[in-house]
């Protein structure tokens, strides 16, 4: 209940209120707004929840009674304050000016607000219509998700503030970030493994800046192998085969020589896995090391393979170069 609601009076309180109303407000009289020889309150007092706002009525010599009035509900009535409420304030009643203060205000405090005055017998009243304005909250977002390729994605982003926030999706990628639509509701239908990262709502109303949240959506997907070449090596030398593929989750490797598993720790070599490449090592090659390899990647969704060849590589001996002016052995 906002300011309007200040004060539950007794039964005879209530006598002693209308007593009063009818010193301000005579019977028969109609209330009048905006007359020409009354100077009219702001028409619009705008003010940010949690701020104080001020209410003005600008009076003059010929005034006898003046009060402040939510709805029904008297605020105050000249020094005398009828509402219990500890927000609201005097701030002024001199012969130019008669103003209340609203401290610390809450949307229940929004509504229309009075000043009536007595002069010559006359009653007259002022409006003055509060605003209050909120900042935006996002107050529902749905939970990081895991899918599979192409399916369905359907992201949630409820927001609150007054006025109504706008809601609006980005999607955050490595690659680029890129607005994607202004709802509170995000349909992506048959989504890729390019469409996976991070999505950005953003809810605003001008009142203040706006609130962020982000959603985290990883596409699964199964490996697919990027890059795997052929490797020449000399005899005794050091020798690499590096088989890389992406996945998510991640790919598992295995190593094959032909239809042979090689086994981890083999003598000789050595089968290093990470998260998105396998490398297999060979310390000193030999004449049995060359021939056909395959890396096999896998994960829950499927798997794929690549073969490559580790052959010898011969090196020529060079002749040293003889220039002009060499000596020649006849």
């Amino acid at each position: 209940m906002g300011v309007g609601g200040c004060l539950a009076l007794p039964w005879r309180c209530l006598v002693v209120l209308c007593l009063r109303l009818l010193f301000l407000v005579p019977a028969g009289v109609p209330v009048r707004s905006g007359d020409a020889t009354f100077p009219k309150a702001m028409d619009n007092v705008t003010v940010r929840q949690g701020e104080s706002a001020t209410l003005r009525c600008s009076v003059d010599n010929r005034v006898t009674r003046v009060a402040w009035l939510n709805r029904s509900s008297i605020l105050y009535a000249g020094n005398d304050k009828w509402c219990l409420d500890p927000r609201v304030v005097l701030l002024a009643n001199t012969k130019t000016q008669y103003s209340i203060l609203i401290q610390d205000v809450d949307v229940y405090d929004e509504g229309p607000y009075t000043c009536s005055v007595q002069t010559d017998n006359h009653p007259k009243t002022s409006r003055v219509h509060l605003i209050v304005q909120v900042s935006p909250k996002i107050t529902e977002i749905s939970s990081d998700i895991s899918i599979n390729e192409g399916g369905n994605v359907s992201l949630t982003c409820i927001a609150t503030g007054r006025p109504d926030p706008t809601i609006t999706w980005r999607h955050i990628s490595p690659k680029a970030v890129g607005f994607i639509s202004e709802d509170e509701y995000l349909e992506i239908t048959g989504i890729t493994r390019e469409q996976s990262g991070e999505y950005e709502c953003s809810a605003s109303n001008d009142v203040s800046a706006p609130v962020v949240q982000r959603v985290k959506v990883t596409v699964n997907y199964p490996p697919y192998i990027s890059d795997a070449k052929s490797t020449g090596v000399p005899v005794g030398q050091k020798g690499i085969l590096l088989c890389e593929a992406s996945a998510v989750p991640s790919a598992e490797f295995q190593w094959y020589k032909d239809d042979k598993r090689l086994a981890e720790g083999q003598k000789g070599l050595k089968v290093e896995n990470k998260a998105f490449f396998s490398r297999l090592t060979f310390f000193n090659v030999s004449e049995q090391d060359y021939g056909n390899y395959t890396c096999v990647a896998s994960n829950q969704l499927g798997n794929t393979n690549a073969s490559m060849i580790l052959y010898e590589e011969t090196t020529t001996a060079l002749t040293p170069w003889k220039g002009p002016g060499a000596v020649h052995d006849g």
